[in-house]
């Protein structure tokens, strides 16, 4: 039985001709636009992998308009659900949701869940520079929380002053923009407010690892914050889940080992923006780092099955 993937993105090609392949290969590498689920397929078993959970990566389903948007975000989550059909046991999937309009996420997250069956949602770091502890995303998290959902994030450029324009936003203000929603979902209360959320974090949670205790030492000279975190931040980080993408590594999945509990950690490549060298990667690198078997065994699957049922369900049944 092979590895679980829950950070693995699609190329469907409405989107490709929607967004555009600049746009789409700017975070990462050009060859990110070739997708297809053969590739992925392919890639997959070569690496071990039985099953992928597959979304959309930034830049999201935002063409510049709400109702082409809308139009997109359906077509991409009528996608997924049609891969999982056309390869049953071997795909899940996040849904996408057209926000900024969050009237119009919300009819999206009753369509998919209800009618496609998806697994989750994948919502970005922020929409136009604002992230998700804004008040404007409450009736958005309130649905989530009312469906126990799994609620990827992934990370967006923001305009952030580009201190260093030579070097790409994705190596940067990546992992920075994880932190930043975190932390405005933890300092906004909302992670308090919606606490059956089961949030996803990707690239080992961005700099949180590094961070959280800093980010602890602020709430506690802050009294007018503490009430968001009665627990404290270290515990409410790590009620969080994260994923092992660029985290497979001795230095950065050190920092996850000592902030997350271990079944709240799970295996990720970021295929096919991370090529598939990197997806080779980050199997051998999830072997190097973890204390044994038993620990391999609970990140690379036995965690995915927990927070995505219908793999628990697949493996049941074969």
């Amino acid at each position: 039985m092979g590895s679980i993937d829950v950070h693995h993105h699609i190329q469907p090609p409405e989107y490709v001709a929607a967004i555009g392949s600049v746009a789409i290969a700017g975070p990462a590498v050009a060859s990110a636009v070739d997708w297809g689920a053969q590739r992925s397929l392919e890639a997959m078993d070569k690496n071990g992998i039985e099953a992928a959970v597959v979304s959309i990566s930034a830049p999201g389903v935002w063409v510049g308009e709400q109702s082409g948007t809308t139009r997109l975000a359906r077509v991409c989550n009528e996608f997924s659900a049609q891969l999982c059909a056309d390869h049953p046991g071997r795909f899940g999937w996040l849904a996408a949701l057209p926000l900024p309009d969050v009237g119009a996420a919300l009819d999206e997250t009753a369509y998919a869940f209800d009618q496609l069956g998806a697994d989750g949602a994948l919502l970005l770091t922020n929409y136009g520079n604002r992230y998700l502890g804004h008040p404007g995303f409450e009736p958005l998290l309130a649905e989530l929380d009312g469906r126990g959902a799994v609620v990827a994030l992934h990370p967006t450029s923001c305009d952030c002053l580009d201190a260093v324009p030579e070097i790409p936003r994705s190596v940067i203000e990546f992992p920075h923009d994880t932190t930043r929603t975190v932390c405005s979902l933890l300092f906004g209360g909302s992670l308090l407010r919606y606490p059956n959320i089961r949030w996803l974090l990707p690239h080992g949670g961005g700099t949180l690892a590094f961070l959280a205790h800093r980010i602890a030492g602020v709430l506690n000279l802050r009294p007018n914050l503490r009430e968001h975190a009665p627990g404290g931040v270290i515990s409410a980080l790590q009620s969080l889940y994260y994923d092992t993408a660029f985290a497979a590594n001795p230095p950065s999945f050190a920092a996850l080992r000592e902030l997350a509990p271990g079944d709240h950690i799970l295996f990720g490549t970021d295929f096919p923006f991370a090529p598939e060298a990197f997806m080779a990667a980050s199997v051998a690198g999830l072997a190097e780092v973890a204390d044994g078997a038993a620990a391999f065994e609970s990140v690379s699957r036995r965690n995915a099955q927990t927070l995505f049922p219908r793999f628990a369900e697949h493996v049941e049944s074969v």
